[in-house]
């Protein structure tokens, strides 16, 4: 965040609340307190909004409310926001291809291809996972998650590819909610993905056990050893699968590996992964800095990598309980073709 520290924040996965915010400035900031918070808060409000949420007495400094979008702001500090969710749009239905593993009339298991949002939201009202699944379930599908979220009990990032299970009743959506939220603790969950990173992660196997948070900017996860508000334990679990590439040094150019989920923060794995050294091939957001060992490369891999536009990974298993019948429920999905293609490549060399 430009200027400003997180004091608190906000939590994303509750609806129909108000959601409040509350910022400490930084030492170097100065100037109007609607184009600072504006600047701070970008790109999820704009200034215009913010300059109306002032005088509409929703932002306070220091524990009084400031009414002037001029109010002068200086370091130290505490700006608090309170900010009404909106009244989205009611998604509706699209004639979205789905390609669909298993459903009756509790649930829906499917592939998600890559490119394909979840869940509306900004900037993504249509074309995502939930007017498809609207248009393929009618008014079967669950309520409990909200207007924007009917049925979604899990995510998959747009680029990611893979399994993920839709409840399409209510009784559905407690039971598979709470298999989630336990992680597989004490009932059949499993959530396995696979991801082709750069080089070679140390040894057949590793855990990384580290905390995530907002990054700076707010919109990348990062991992973090303070204990902010918004840092929460993350553990992701991985094993080798295949190496490509191995030079006698003991170095690889890629590598294939399987990754667990002990908990399921927002960009877990590809923030871990990065975090040891070993970042998905494709991922602008953690990853850039390697985009040039495409460069040295052989043909055709160099142009394959070259073209990945997407991180390399993908949900390819989903464990879970039945939430009728008490039945345990495995599903797996190969890779998509642009990672096998990828694969391929990598092991022929």
């Amino acid at each position: 965040m430009k200027n400003a520290t997180p004091f608190s924040e906000a939590k994303p996965d509750r609806e129909a609340q108000q959601t409040q915010e509350t910022l400490v400035v930084d030492e170097d900031a100065a100037g109007r307190l609607d184009a600072w918070l504006a600047e701070a808060l970008a790109p999820e409000l704009s200034r215009s909004r913010v300059k109306a949420l002032i005088e509409a007495g929703a932002v306070s400094v220091n524990g009084t409310p400031a009414r002037q979008a001029k109010h002068k702001i200086k370091p130290g500090d505490e700006v608090s926001l309170v900010v009404p969710d909106p009244e989205d749009p009611e998604p509706e239905g699209e004639d979205i291809p789905l390609s669909i593993l298993y459903e009756d009339a509790d649930l829906i298991v499917i592939n998600k291809q890559a490119g394909l949002v979840v869940h509306p939201g900004a900037g993504n009202w249509t074309g995502t996972l939930v007017n498809a699944l609207i248009h393929h379930c009618g008014d079967s599908l669950s309520g409990i998650g909200g207007v924007r979220r009917p049925g979604i009990v899990h995510r998959l990032d747009r680029d990611t590819t893979g399994v993920m299970v839709v409840a399409k009743n209510d009784q559905a959506h407690r039971h598979l909610a709470d298999q989630f939220s336990d992680h597989g603790l004490t009932g059949p969950l499993e959530r396995a993905y696979q991801a082709i990173v750069w080089g070679k992660p140390a040894g057949l196997k590793g855990t990384i056990d580290a905390g995530l948070g907002r990054a700076r900017d707010r919109i990348r996860r990062a991992v973090r050893t303070d204990d902010g508000p918004d840092v929460r334990h993350a553990v992701t679990h991985y094993l080798v699968r295949e190496r490509y590439g191995e030079k006698p040094d003991g170095t690889c150019a890629a590598t294939l590996v399987e990754c667990r989920l002990e908990t399921g923060r927002t960009h877990q794995i590809r923030v871990h992964m990065a975090h040891i050294g070993h970042p998905l091939i494709g991922d602008e957001d953690y990853g850039a800095g390697y985009r040039t060992k495409a460069n040295r490369l052989p043909e055709p891999l160099r142009g394959i990598v070259g073209s990945f536009k997407r991180q390399a990974l993908h949900a390819y298993l989903l464990v879970i309980e039945h939430p009728a019948t008490g039945e345990t429920l495995r599903f797996e999905a190969p890779l998509p073709d642009d990672m096998e293609q990828m694969r391929a490549a990598f092991a022929a060399i």
